[in-house]
């Protein structure tokens, strides 16, 4: 009898492709299923720090990745255009670059890896002793089921997982345009976080993701429905921010733009039975730390080294005890960052708040170490 074990896997996000890959290294078959017509990803940039470089790295997928990304020198903190700080994060490294190049390249390691992924396939729900149904009613057995199929996941609300959901009162607008030195003179290569108080809360985040893409994140209240607006109020926006009215004129015409609202989830647990959620569908956090996504592809990866032998059920259950505690402190850190919106005083990321940052995964799992 073959003892290959199979895994079903919702979601073909970059924490669902993450478990995918490191399932499939380990020598399972595994099976991804997209919604979608088409792989892609939303969103406009991302940041990536050590702990889910160190992820690529042992993917075999890292300089696939840092080709076409890029490095800031700086992440530069200004409150009314003036700079409050300058930091370089202790040494810890990152990257910043646009989601779909980090899509395409973690989706061309996965299918170099035997994963197989399925497009237009709509998963509807599972239960914990390993199948998952999928929109067309058909079921699918499998030794380990891993949600990662977003915030609305499909596969957690199925099982009735408990989880208390909050809300921030601020809201972001994530586009790409095209780079130009103009917009900001000599610090383009700069990460640039500007935030201005009156007459009212707003906030441009700046982040240069390679040569040609630049990503802005523009933040007001979800009460201020002139700042709030998308597309955006291009005369709101200038006046709070003049020196940069030749990049919001080319937001101004953008033919859309995707906003939302800072949401945390924070759930009783992630497993059941043969069951595992990973990224969104587990643990959705507000983006002041930058972690959303690193949390989730480190999870999906030290889920997959903890499933690699012994009974399943047992391993996720350690799994969870062994890693889940970065993750929620992040969750925490991220939440209380964006109530306050003290990230604007600059010099926030002290070691205590890079740690999950910092932490390498690989390590952890090789040690034994868990967090």
């Amino acid at each position: 009898m073959s003892t290959t074990r199979h895994a079903e896997i919702a979601g073909a996000g970059f924490a669902g492709l993450t478990a995918a890959i490191a399932l499939r290294q380990r020598g399972w078959t595994v099976r991804v299923h997209e919604r979608g017509e088409e792989l892609r990803a939303l969103g406009a940039g991302i940041f990536l720090w050590h702990n889910s470089l160190q992820v690529l790295r042992d993917l075999g997928a890292y300089d696939r990745v840092r080709d076409g990304a890029h490095r800031p020198p700086f992440y530069e903190t200004r409150i009314h255009n003036a700079t409050a700080s300058k930091e370089t994060f202790f040494g810890t490294e990152y990257l910043t670059m646009t989601r779909e190049h980090l899509h395409r390249g973690l989706a061309d390691a996965a299918v170099e890896a035997g994963v197989e992924i399925v497009t237009g396939s709509q998963v509807v729900g599972a239960d914990a002793e390993g199948a998952l149904t999928l929109e067309s009613g058909e079921t699918l057995q499998a030794d380990l089921i891993v949600g990662a199929d977003g915030v609305r996941s499909k596969v957690r609300d199925s099982l009735g997982f408990a989880y208390e959901r909050t809300s921030s009162r601020d809201g972001i607008a994530r586009v790409l345009i095209p780079r130009d030195r103009e917009y900001v003179g000599g610090d383009w290569d700069n990460v640039i976080d500007m935030w201005n108080f009156a007459p009212r809360v707003m906030r441009v985040l700046y982040v240069p993701c390679n040569d040609d893409w630049l990503y802005l994140g523009l933040m007001a209240p979800n009460e201020d429905e002139e700042a709030a607006r998308v597309p955006i109020d291009l005369r709101t926006w200038v006046d709070m921010f003049p020196f940069l009215e030749r990049a919001l004129q080319r937001v101004a015409e953008l033919p859309s733009a995707r906003r939302d609202t800072y949401e945390t989830r924070v759930l009783d647990s992630w497993v059941r039975g043969r069951v595992a959620l990973i990224g969104d569908a587990a643990h959705a956090m507000c983006p002041a730390l930058a972690q959303g996504a690193g949390c989730g592809m480190v999870n999906g990866y030290t889920l997959a080294a903890s499933v690699n032998g012994g009974d399943v059920r047992q391993s996720l259950a350690e799994w969870e005890s062994g890693f889940r505690g970065y993750t929620d402190r992040c969750q925490t850190r991220s939440a209380w960052f964006a109530e306050t919106r003290s990230m604007s005083r600059g010099n926030q990321f002290t070691p205590e708040m890079l740690e999950t940052a910092a932490f390498d995964p690989t390590l952890a799992v090789a040690s034994g170490v868990t967090r």
